[in-house]
């Protein structure tokens, strides 16, 4: 097959469908507003997840953002705004936050990230690729008798998916993570997940993307689209115009807006995430997250990182220290002796998540435009699902049998 292809989005399900794309022959270029160093790609907690088989639509978060609305340091935070598309998303999250969707979501979510982690495992083997990987698992770790029922409600359910998952008293934590001084009541250990450095992996993947002819446009911004017969047959951007074969939407957050110009609504909210880096020894060897405050531990490749919240606020990349210190704050009360000291809260950053209303990505062709394969909406689990978007995205647009059910995701779904 050789295909030119335009990949609208230098993240990482951009430059993982760039790799997928390039190995089955195509000729690849990805476009990027960014100079692809910095972003949710970047910065985000380096997870690989399939112990995160619940949506973000579950039951129970309206009520919970609607408390949380008026506190700005909680770890769902939702900006009140008079915004059209705001609140038609809002309306649709609410639709989808009923138990028996998102039972119905689980077995696609798990799956996803299932196949995520194992192509993420043969990247590793390759001998492509030399980048931080390691498969320790992930501790839910809580400090209150409540939470901890409700994390084993849903580790239960992990069980009947296949997962390994146990049930940890404190004294069992303090044995598997013995210098990291965790105080807590318990943790709900699953040993399915995986972690990674970000931009070491971003940064090796692009490196070889350019060594196997892959162009990178940077710094560049999609304007309008030339379209014939149902088709793109041009991209327009700020420098140039570019003929396509196919086109991939990868963009994050800023995927609503580009299809717009085409007359496609998907509906996407920015959830912002902040993270700070920790670069001293902190004695922690085992991904947590640290329940009550939603906030997500990773020893990282010469650093620890502290990454969470969740902030519907529109498109932004403003800083807000309160957010910040909830962090610091929550490190200090869950790990005895560590304290994140203010020279590290300055420099948190932060990045934007793509949420579809349902929790669930968007991955696959639109009725409506006939080259353009969309993949995006993918929220907290961008990382965990970047190879498998990439490979499936690659096997849509060659013709082949996809790699698992992705009915899901359908780009046209109703809310």
């Amino acid at each position: 097959m050789s295909k030119e292809v335009v990949i609208i989005g230098g993240g990482i399900i951009g430059v993982c469908t760039a790799y997928y794309l390039q190995k089955e022959g195509c000729k690849v270029t990805v476009i990027d507003q960014t100079n692809m160093k910095s972003g949710a790609s970047y910065v985000n907690a380096g997870y690989i997840t399939p112990s995160h088989f619940i949506s973000l639509a579950a039951p129970g978060m309206i009520t919970k953002g609607i408390k949380w609305m008026f506190d700005a340091t909680s770890p769902f935070y939702v900006k009140p705004r008079l915004d059209l598309e705001f609140l038609k998303w809002s309306l649709a999250f609410k639709k989808s936050a009923t138990k028996a969707k998102v039972a119905k979501s689980i077995p696609a979510i798990l799956n996803i990230n299932l196949l995520g982690r194992d192509l993420y495992e043969d990247l590793k083997k390759s001998n492509d690729f030399n980048f931080h990987f390691e498969r320790k698992g992930l501790l839910m770790c809580y400090k209150s008798d409540k939470v901890g029922e409700e994390e084993w409600e849903i580790g239960k359910v992990g069980i009947q998916q296949g997962l390994k998952v146990e049930n940890l008293t404190a004294k069992e934590v303090s044995k598997i993570e013995s210098k990291a001084n965790l105080n807590v009541k318990g943790a709900i250990y699953y040993h399915s997940d995986a972690h990674m450095t970000p931009h070491l992996f971003m940064k090796q993947m692009i490196g070889y993307l350019e060594q196997n002819g892959v162009a990178f446009y940077k710094n560049e911004t999609v304007k309008d689209f030339n379209l014939s017969s149902g088709k793109i047959t041009e991209i327009i951007s700020d420098k140039r115009k570019i003929k396509v074969d196919e086109v991939v939407l990868t963009a994050g957050s800023w995927s609503s807006l580009i299809v717009k110009k085409l007359g496609i609504k998907i509906p996407i909210q920015a959830g912002k995430g902040y993270s700070i880096n920790v670069e001293r020894e902190t004695n922690i060897t085992i991904p947590a997250i640290l329940c009550e405050a939603k906030v997500a531990v990773t020893p990282m490749h010469g650093f620890t990182r502290f990454a969470g919240t969740m902030e519907i606020a529109g498109i932004n990349h403003d800083i807000n220290p309160k957010r910040v210190a909830s962090i610091a704050k929550a490190a200090k009360e869950y790990y005895t002796n560590l304290e994140i000291t203010p020279k590290e809260t300055a420099a948190a950053v932060c990045g934007l998540r793509p949420c579809s209303p349902d929790g669930l990505p968007y991955i696959g062709k639109s009725f409506k435009c006939k080259n353009l394969t969309i993949a995006t909406g993918h929220a907290m689990m961008g990382w965990s699902l970047g190879p498998a978007t990439g490979k499936i995205v690659s096997e849509i647009i060659a013709e082949k049998k996809i790699s698992l059910d992705i009915s899901a995701f359908n780009p046209d779904r109703k809310f």
